[in-house]
């Protein structure tokens, strides 16, 4: 995976290519990329506004992503369930000793 000048990586290749990098690594604009790529244009910029890296987004509960970042129920149900949840329990997997 290639690191680009801002220090961001290429999110979107990946999230199509289905190899994710560790979200623990990501910075915000990572996180916002991973929403846009996934079909969350709209959403990907509360993201932004309240300065969720990868470490915050692993951290998230889905009471912080349904009240937190200000957007409507049914696309934040969809965030937390499909892609914030599912990345928490890969990180875990992947990290475990």
């Amino acid at each position: 995976m290639e690191t680009k000048a801002n220090g961001s990586m290429d999110i979107k290749s990946t999230v199509e290519n289905g190899e994710l990098p560790d979200p623990a690594q990501w910075a915000v604009a990572d996180v916002v990329n991973y929403f846009k790529a996934t079909g969350f244009e709209e959403q990907a910029n509360a993201f932004q506004d309240q300065e969720i890296d990868g470490k915050s987004l692993l951290l998230m509960t889905r009471n912080d992503v349904l009240t937190g970042l200000s957007i409507k129920l049914g696309p934040a149900l969809k965030i937390y369930e499909y892609h914030v949840k599912p990345l928490q329990t890969q990180h875990l997997k992947t990290n475990v000793s």
